[in-house]
């Protein structure tokens, strides 16, 4: 196993995938466990040298106390990236797509072009609510109804019928897994803070916006705001929920390999 040992010590855990071809960064979400892309990875590492990174306080790495921020978890993927080879092409899912966003605009040496996914830029009145209610049910030790919870906002309603016994087997080890809890809230309301809205005219690098049709969790207005936001940036509506690239790995690859190849294009 891989760690990256931040500038305040936290381990973070990465792995890396693939010898040869563009170099591309895969974040995940707010569950910030890197195993979230194995489908998309396993279709990429053929042509792309890949690197997956968990967020500090979830995945396989440290889970500190604290404090959690947006771009504290930014900073850990800069220095990732810097030690493991430099600039890559960032895909950022979700909270990862806000990553990205803070990526393209601090640290954007190190972005060869970035893919916003089922992400959001300024957390309005709904997206208070929504994760501020789930920050409260972590707070109240209730991890299992959290997770089914996830779940049901995340997926399709076939895809929670076809894994019906997998994920009921998350929320039985959903105590475990979210542990500790006040870790894993704290990651939770990092969320309303993140605000760079205004900011993001100042991408010049490549970008594309995913939003998934059927996202209740971040729906596509959100999105849309984002790709409104920066110039030239490419927008892509497809079919599904807010965890799109698990239900449908292969269609995500495909829209990731089709705009690495014409990012390499523009800048060869």
């Amino acid at each position: 196993m891989a760690f990256f040992t931040a500038a305040d010590g936290c381990r973070i855990h990465y792995e890396t995938f693939g010898a040869s071809g563009p170099r591309v960064a895969l974040i995940p979400g707010l569950g910030g466990d890197g195993r979230f892309w194995a489908g998309v990875a396993r279709l990429l590492e053929a042509d792309h040298r890949l690197i997956v990174t968990d967020h500090r306080g979830a995945g396989r790495g440290d889970r500190p106390e604290g404090p959690y921020s947006i771009p504290l978890i930014a900073s850990d993927v800069a220095g990732l990236l810097a030690l493991t080879g430099g600039p890559a092409h960032i895909v950022g899912h979700s909270t990862g797509g806000a990553i990205a966003q803070v990526l393209a605009l601090d640290h954007a040496d190190l972005g060869l072009g970035y893919t916003i996914s089922s992400s959001w830029a300024r957390a309005d009145a709904r997206f208070r609510a929504l994760f501020t209610a789930r920050a409260e049910l972590l707070e109240a030790g209730m991890a299992e109804t959290y997770q089914r919870l996830g779940h049901v906002l995340c997926h399709e309603p076939s895809y929670l019928e076809t894994h019906e016994k997998q994920l009921e087997e998350a929320v039985a080890a959903a105590s475990r897994t979210l542990a500790p809890l006040s870790v894993a809230a704290a990651r939770v309301r990092m969320l309303l803070d993140h605000d760079r809205l205004a900011d993001l005219p100042r991408i010049a690098a490549p970008v594309q916006v995913i939003a998934a049709m059927g996202d209740v969790l971040t729906p596509p207005a959100i999105s849309q705001a984002i790709a409104a936001a920066i110039p030239a940036a490419r927008y892509t509506s497809i079919e599904g929920a807010h965890f799109h690239p698990l239900a449908d790995p292969m269609g995500f690859a495909a829209i990731i390999r089709r705009f690495v190849a014409e990012s390499e294009q523009q800048t060869s």
